[in-house]
């Protein structure tokens, strides 16, 4: 059975500072509204730089509570505000010397329905994130909202199935995967793991990616954000490389079902034979 959910994505270019980040994004949203959108995400770390390219006590400013500091409540008011479901990626602060990747879902009357924390952290160059970061530490929430079922995977997760697979055993029916890479072999990547994952666990991927060179380093991150359905085919083109786009793409989420149904992936599982992937 056909069931169309409009969504929407943005690959942007780093302003300089939080305040026109967000007024930028606001817009964007609003125009994903104006053009029938019903749910929406950002990149990682959206409101900021992405300061893990170098390793400096400065780039903890950029923390603020989740749900309650003021990114996430001004995004609770646009998702009021536009009707729609927002996924709102930032550097979250718990607690005195607790700090996470995080994205926050807000359903589409501007309630928080939880949030999504990286649960893997890489530490090479030009990616220094356990200088800031913890794991992850909430699992793989996947979030009951008015467009579906969707979960959160961030960036460097994208390289572990094992985080798919549970997102898909939880009930994902869409998961956005905000990231932040850059030209090299990365680039390869890109454009077979999310729409592998889409295959192995039958559902849609929003992969965002930013777009353009930052100020804290030399990452050119080369956008090409896109969605991608169970069967692994792009929804629509592939965004620009080099600038900053609004993507607004119609899933038909009743594909998830007839794709499950026709290769049955989910029947034919063996987790009584999976235990030694868990071991240490």
């Amino acid at each position: 059975m056909t069931h169309v959910v409009r969504a929407a994505l943005v690959q942007a270019t780093w302003t300089g500072d939080t305040e026109s980040m967000l007024a930028k994004h606001e817009e964007h949203a609003r125009e994903a509204a104006r053009r029938g959108a019903k749910v929406i995400g950002f990149q990682e770390v959206f409101n900021a730089p992405y300061f893990c390219q170098v390793q400096d006590p400065e780039h903890y400013r950029w923390a603020e509570p989740v749900p309650d500091g003021p990114t996430t409540r001004r995004m609770r008011a646009l998702a009021r505000e536009t009707g729609m479901v927002v996924v709102v990626p930032v550097f979250e602060i718990e607690q005195s010397g607790h700090y996470y990747n995080t994205a926050a879902v807000i359903d589409a009357d501007g309630t928080v329905l939880g949030k999504y924390r990286k649960h893997h952290i890489p530490q090479v160059k030009g990616f220094w994130e356990k200088f800031y970061f913890r794991p992850g530490n909430l699992g793989w929430p996947v979030f009951d909202t008015a467009v579906g079922k969707v979960g959160v995977y961030i960036c460097y997760d994208r390289h572990f199935p094992e985080g798919w697979r549970q997102l898909g055993l939880n009930g994902a029916e869409l998961v956005y995967n905000p990231s932040a890479t850059h030209r090299g072999l990365s680039s390869h990547l890109w454009r077979l793991e999310q729409p592998a994952a889409a295959v192995a666990n039958e559902y849609f991927v929003a992969a965002i990616n930013r777009v353009g060179v930052e100020e804290y380093g030399d990452n050119d991150f080369y956008g090409t954000s896109y969605f991608v359905d169970p069967r692994g085919q792009f929804v629509g083109d592939v965004a620009s490389d080099s600038k900053e786009e609004l993507v607004v793409r119609d899933l038909d989420f009743g594909l998830i079902e007839e794709v499950r149904q026709q290769w049955a992936f989910y029947r034919d599982r063996r987790p009584d034979a999976y235990e030694g992937l868990v071991r240490p």
